[in-house]
């Protein structure tokens, strides 16, 4: 849920200077309307719309599937006495068709399905839509739901729109608390098979169809912050702003460094790092995951006057993807953003799950995702009893394990991974490379900042120490998935030749040394840390740079040209460089206190203009 505007900048904690709210600029001037100023604002935008044509004017408020539809029809209707109110989803095709046409989609596992090529005309009927469109009175309407705009090219006259978009991480938290998918009955389901519909189907069909929003929505509405005001009485209104706005903001967003907002959550084997640095709610007994840089799951916060809009990433993602990304990332990728940077807490906490990742063609195959999961660990801390499990030992016998790893799923017998698995001592600042295929885990007592490739849902857990997740449920387990994809010879010898310890000096400038410290040649991220006490100069080389300040307390980004304002970054905030960036240089501050800094730069391999 959105933060009340007055702790908006609270992220600045007693503890730590972690900006848990970090936020864009919106356009000097721009201003964010709410409540009834902002309908009122959107009802006179179709009024002058219809007087070109002389129609009943039409104002369509398109909501992004997860939106509290009835809220914010509730809201329309105490703003727009007047306007009669339709449901465009009267005009979808009844529930059993929608429900088997994506069963091929949702299969009967728990977690993982198929990725869905459905457009939203699929969920209508495109008669029925006609007979909608026709129908209207000749009254001021406001038409509401997912798929509103398809009445535009139906329609005698032109209409406003209003798009009401919604971050991923909000609709997951509202599920959890018994919110339903799409027109689907089902608010006591496994959050795993809610979050699965969604990833697989209902957002992949929502984001086709915004996409084609953009470059003509009228207004932009924060459908974070609707919902009834008995559930938050102290949240402002949701703010709106202009659909020119909205552009404006994202084509400055992507040539400027920005951070999205980070999202914390508790899992079984949480630890207590971050609450300590960050400041985080004291009462949880944990955070197990920071997804500080996912733009598919993470927000944005546009600020201007009157607050902040929340809005997806993902929609800087779509809107300015050669901009953001560059011309050789996105050739490769698409609209997509590849590099995920994450945390995973085990201080006092306990292992993550035994796990595999599948391989490209395995993933392509049997899930429809175009590329997988390889990543790496980075160690941002360690206790001394820290390990990072790594790949299987030489000499095992490979049936033997995988039925020990099968008897173990009874929680009887747990399964002896010190017999199979590599355990390797993990200190501060070491990376461990993990291409897809590798068995893996974080051990106890570790602070991971995980780089890796973004397609995060698809792990194999091959064991989970006999624990239950925080539901209550045993977590899954997909043992025939995963042995399907381990790698046999990332043995020992292979694993320590190939994985460990691949730091290389790249070169020394004056106080700055810039090292690679991977991946692995089979993964398409190049990670590169540099050391200084000064300054560091970079610069994109037409690629996008994801980037950690791992060592050190605060510095901040300049432009040598001025084409941005300074941007202040705190110890282990991630953030974006985008690749029309171009030079940058990353230097100490007036306030910084620490003697030597570091960062850990990301980018795809191949993709930088000096790569020809």
């Amino acid at each position: 849920m959105t933060t009340p505007i007055s702790d908006m900048h609270e992220g600045h904690t007693t503890r730590g200077r972690y900006d848990t709210q970090p936020t864009v600029a919106l356009p000097e001037g721009e201003r964010i309307l709410r409540g009834a100023d902002a309908w009122t604002a959107a009802a006179e935008l179709a009024e002058a719309c219809a007087r070109v044509t002389g129609t009943a004017p039409v104002l369509l408020v398109d909501t992004y599937p997860g939106v509290d539809v009835e809220a914010l029809t509730v809201q329309v209707r105490g703003a727009l006495p007047d306007w009669t109110l339709v449901d465009v989803e009267v005009a979808a095709r009844p529930v059993a068709e929608v429900e088997q046409l994506i069963a091929p989609n949702l299969t009967d596992d728990r977690v993982f399905g198929v990725m869905s090529h459905f457009t939203l005309d699929d969920f209508y009927d495109a008669g029925q839509l006609d007979t909608l469109a026709s129908s209207l009175a000749d009254t001021p309407t406001v038409v509401i739901g997912w798929g509103a705009a398809l009445l535009a090219p139906r329609l005698a006259g032109p209409a406003a729109t209003v798009l009401v978009d919604m971050a991923r991480w909000e609709i997951q938290l509202r599920q959890r608390k018994g919110a339903t998918n799409w027109r689907a009955a089902n608010p006591d389901e496994d959050n795993l098979r809610k979050y699965k519909r969604g990833f697989f189907v209902e957002w992949r069909v929502a984001d086709r169809h915004k996409r084609g929003l953009f470059d003509t929505v009228d207004f932009v509405l924060d459908g974070n912050a609707i919902a009834p005001a008995e559930q938050h009485p102290d949240s402002p209104e949701a703010g709106m702003i202009t659909g020119a706005a909205f552009r404006q903001a994202l084509k400055d967003a992507a040539h400027r460094p920005f951070r999205v907002v980070p999202f914390f959550d508790p899992g079984v084997w949480g630890g207590q790092w971050m609450k300590n640095l960050i400041g985080l709610d004291p009462s949880k007994d944990n955070y197990a995951w920071c997804f500080d840089c996912v733009p598919e799951e993470n927000s944005l916060l546009l600020e201007g006057e009157g607050g902040v809009v929340e809005i997806p990433a993902l929609d800087l993602v779509f809107s300015r993807p050669v901009d953001l990304l560059g011309p050789k990332t996105f050739s490769r990728f698409g609209a997509e953003f590849p590099i995920r940077f994450d945390f995973l807490d085990t201080m006092d906490g306990g292992n993550l799950s035994l796990q595999v990742h599948p391989l490209t063609d395995y993933i392509q195959n049997t899930f429809g995702m175009h590329y997988t999961q390889d990543e790496s660990y980075y160690m941002l801390d360690a206790g001394d009893d820290a390990v990072v499990y790594l790949g299987t030992k030489e000499g095992i016998d490979r049936s033997e394990m995988l039925q020990d790893l099968a008897t173990a799923q009874d929680g009887e017998h747990p399964f002896p991974a010190d017999k199979y698995i590599n355990s390797f001592p993990a200190r501060k600042h070491d990376h461990f490379a993990i291409p897809a295929g590798t068995v893996h885990c974080s051990g106890a007592n570790s602070m991971v900042l995980e780089i890796s490739a973004t397609p995060f849902i698809f792990t194999f857990k091959l064991w989970d120490w006999g624990r239950v997740g925080l539901d209550g449920i045993p977590r899954p387990v997909h043992l025939d998935h995963g042995a399907r994809n381990i790698q046999w010879d990332r043995d020992t010898s292979w694993v320590g030749d190939n994985l460990l310890d691949r730091v290389e000096t790249v070169r020394t400038d004056g106080d700055v040394v810039e090292e690679s410290t991977g991946l692995h040649e089979l993964e398409f991220i190049e990670v590169r840390r540099h050391w200084f006490s000064q300054g560091a100069d970079h610069d994109t080389e037409g690629t996008v740079n994801v980037l950690n300040l791992v060592e050190g307390d605060e510095v901040r980004v300049v432009s040598p040209t001025g084409a941005f304002e300074p941007f202040t970054i705190h110890y282990a905030e991630t953030f974006i460089v985008p690749a029309a960036v171009g030079a940058y240089r990353i230097e100490r501050t007036e306030n910084a206190r620490s003697t030597r800094f570091a960062t850990v730069k990301a980018y795809v391999r191949g993709s930088r203009t000096s790569d020809n």
